[in-house]
């Protein structure tokens, strides 16, 4: 029996994460490959309840210790509650992302300790890690070239700084991390990105993806 797969991506708000998701959604239909997919914080109704707090801009005075478990809880109910399920049928689950950003953001951005985020991690996903992440890498300055365009919610508010602090956290957990984690180079075109991303994914799980067909 085929196990399912769970491809996550990360990056910086701004780095392209939700295009190269749709791009690898309009391949796996193609391909007939069974999937789901999730965004964090959300994916239940639970979790789009959490998700509305935490990026509420009027929520100013969340404090970093209690922004980080509210992450937590809608990424436990996410993972009990769809991916799980979905995994153990053989389904490809896609996630716009996943425990990294909580590594990247609370602890590289925040300053929080690091240790006690991968427990709490561990605890929310039950030992749950991707088969694959992909960072898509941008200088935070043209990340924010591309957001002008939208009302920035109470994460994307939070300046340059900080999302250089969050980019130097992804190098280090791929560094950490290089089995699993691929850096991406998120300021080439999306055609060439994405080109990139499924060569990867079609080399890794070979044979391994379940079709619908």
């Amino acid at each position: 029996m085929l196990v399912g797969k769970l491809i996550t991506f990360e990056g910086i708000d701004g780095s392209g994460k939700s295009t190269q998701i749709q791009l690898l959604e309009a391949e796996f239909e193609k391909m007939g490959i069974t999937y789901q997919t999730f965004r964090e914080p959300g994916g239940t109704g639970l979790s789009e309840k959490i998700r509305e707090i935490l990026l509420d801009k009027d929520n100013i005075e969340l404090y970093s210790n209690a922004e980080s478990l509210l992450f937590a809880a809608a990424r436990a109910q996410l993972t009990v509650e769809q991916i799980k399920p979905a995994i153990a049928k053989g389904e490809c689950v896609i996630c716009d992302r996943f425990t990294d950003s909580t590594i990247a953001y609370q602890g590289y951005g925040r300053g929080l300790n690091i240790k006690n985020l991968e427990m709490i991690n561990n605890i929310a996903t039950e030992g749950l890690t991707p088969d694959i992440t992909f960072i898509l890498d941008i200088d935070p300055e043209k990340a924010s070239e591309r957001m002008k365009a939208e009302a920035p919610d109470r994460m994307e508010s939070a300046g340059i700084d900080f999302f250089q602090k969050i980019r130097q956290g992804y190098h280090q957990i791929m560094e950490q991390n290089q089995s699993r984690c691929i850096l991406i180079n998120g300021e080439q075109s999306q055609e060439n990105v994405f080109k990139e991303i499924n060569q990867l994914i079609m080399k890794r799980f070979k044979g391994e993806l379940v079709c619908s067909n």
